[in-house]
């Protein structure tokens, strides 16, 4: 099943967010490799793709999983959780409608 992991980061988490980038974006791969990814990305804090020094105020992914409880095993070991970047993290079961 699909799951929806919604990250809320901490105030003023972009050096966080950027020194830990590597290792996050390493376990995303893992996932799309395994053809059970279907997007991932930040919330850029302003209305820009490109946010500069504004950051970001959180993330979402979207990715297959046995059940809730291993994703949210899963969303558990994320190296923004172990840096402090993430101040809030929801995990919902989601339903792709579209396309």
């Amino acid at each position: 099943m699909l799951y929806a992991i919604i990250a809320e980061d901490v105030p003023d988490s972009l050096e966080k967010r950027l020194a830990n980038r590597p290792a996050h974006i390493e376990r995303l791969n893992i996932l799309k490799d395994a053809g059970r990814l279907v997007l991932a990305g930040p919330h850029p804090a302003i209305d820009s793709e490109d946010p500069g020094s504004a950051g970001f105020s959180g993330s979402l992914i979207v990715a297959e999983f046995p059940s809730l409880q291993e994703a949210q095993v899963w969303a558990d070991q994320d190296p923004y959780i172990k840096a402090d970047v993430y101040e809030n993290v929801t995990i919902k079961p989601f339903k792709k409608v579209l396309p």
